[in-house]
Parts: structure tokens; C-alpha cells; sequence
């Protein structure tokens, strides 16, 4: 039992399930559900690179993120005239944290794109996103081996990542679902490999600010609840 144990409520996942290659054109594809928040994650890959990568002799990976019409309660408009700040802000996440883990020049000078389109929507979307493109990137890239496009799988390290929070009664718990993200005090994405390095960590204090037994805690919950993601990953692929 560790030091914060105590602060802890909850630190499992939802409910994991992925569904691989729902589609037979994308060169890997999931469909990845985290208790009810459902994401189906694309990767495609193109011959050639943007202008600034050319002639370096790596590639490039590139993310896209969009939320369908009915995934939440009322409808939300398709982004016809451009990606909002969130939006923007969310697969610029994605792509970063999946470069964090690829090793470019492997990849030859081709382009990677990872589009993250959310079915239903109920809280961790961007982090459920992230776990689910993992996923479809190895499917992709085990696929350019297959095919012989590639000499080596270019992906460095396992990748996923999840939401923890602190509730009303000041205990930190995991993945959290639409009520329980509106109303927590403090919410936090951790984005992590299964060596336990952080890609990213963004949190915030929503209300009350939170102290640093709290973090840990967090930080406790975040790895407990990854280390069930990762192993949901590796059954998807094995």
C-alpha cells in the first residue's frame, strides 16, 4: 500500500474493448471503447513528405481529431469552415504524443495520418484517442513490414494515456466519464509509455487548487489504470 492510498478512490479504467481493422482500405484501423465513449481510429499512409521534410530521408506523422454529430447529448455541427481551438488543440496532442514514440527515419520519407473521429462521447476522448491510435499504428505499421516498405517496425516504445481528476470529496480517481469530469475539482491527461515516462501531463485546478499528496496520487492512479490499458492493447495485437 503506498503513501497515498489514502486520497485514492478509484484507480482502474472503464470498461476496454477494441475492435482491429473494422476497415479494409485504411492501412490500419480501431475502433476502441472506454466505457461509453467510443472512438474509430484511421491510419493511412502516402508516399512523400511536407516541403520541409524533403530530402532528409525520414517521414512525417500527423494527427486529425473531429467529433461526430450525435456523439454528445444535443448535435454538434460538423466543423465545415475549420477546426475550432479545441479541436485544433487536440490532435496537435495526438500527433505529438505518437512522434514521441516513432522513430521518423525509419519510417523513409513518408507521411503518417492519424484521424480520430469520436462516435460517443463521454468524457476521455482525446485520451482514449490517443490509446486507440497506438493501437492502429502498430496494425499500419506491422502492415509496411509485411508489404516490405519498410525494414523495421519505427515505433520505439508502447503509448497510452488516460484522465484522472480529484472528485468533491478530494480523492483522486480515474478515467473519468462526462458527469464525473464537469464536476470534478481538478482534472488531469497523462499520457504515458509502458516504461512509466510521461509524453505529456496536462492538469488543472478547476475550482480549489490541489496540493501536492494529491498530484501523487494522481500520478499513482494514472499508472494503476495504464498498466490495465496496456495490457488491453497487447490482446488487441497479439
Amino acid at each position: 500500500m503506498s503513501s497515498y492510498s489514502h486520497i485514492i478512490e478509484r484507480n482502474q479504467p472503464r470498461k476496454i474493448q477494441y475492435t482491429i481493422n473494422p476497415n479494409p482500405y485504411a492501412m490500419g484501423s480501431v475502433i476502441v471503447e472506454c466505457g461509453n465513449t467510443k472512438v474509430y481510429v484511421t491510419v493511412t499512409v502516402d508516399e512523400g513528405v511536407p516541403p520541409f521534410l524533403k530530402g532528409k530521408g525520414e517521414g512525417w506523422l500527423t494527427a486529425e481529431y473531429s467529433m461526430l454529430p450525435s456523439a454528445t447529448h444535443s448535435r454538434n455541427k460538423r466543423e465545415r469552415n475549420g477546426a475550432s481551438g479545441r479541436t485544433q488543440e487536440i490532435q496537435r496532442l495526438v500527433g505529438r504524443a505518437l512522434r514521441s514514440v516513432v522513430d521518423l527515419k525509419k519510417l523513409g520519407e513518408r507521411t503518417v495520418q492519424i484521424d480520430c473521429d469520436v462516435i460517443v462521447a463521454d468524457g476521455g476522448t482525446r485520451t482514449t484517442s490517443i490509446s486507440g491510435a497506438y493501437v492502429a499504428l502498430s496494425l499500419a505499421m506491422k502492415k509496411l513490414m509485411q508489404n516490405q516498405l519498410i525494414k523495421e517496425n519505427p515505433i520505439t516504445a508502447q503509448l497510452a494515456a488516460i484522465s484522472v481528476g480529484i472528485n468533491k470529496s478530494g480523492k483522486a480517481i480515474a478515467d473519468l466519464n462526462y458527469e464525473e469530469d464537469s464536476s470534478c475539482e481538478t482534472d488531469m491527461n497523462i499520457v504515458m509509455t509502458r516504461e512509466g515516462k510521461f509524453v505529456e501531463i496536462q492538469g488543472t485546478a478547476e475550482k480549489a487548487p490541489f496540493s501536492h499528496d494529491q498530484m501523487m496520487a494522481l500520478m499513482e492512479c494514472a499508472k494503476n489504470s495504464l498498466d490495465v490499458v496496456f495490457t488491453k492493447q497487447d490482446e488487441a495485437l497479439a
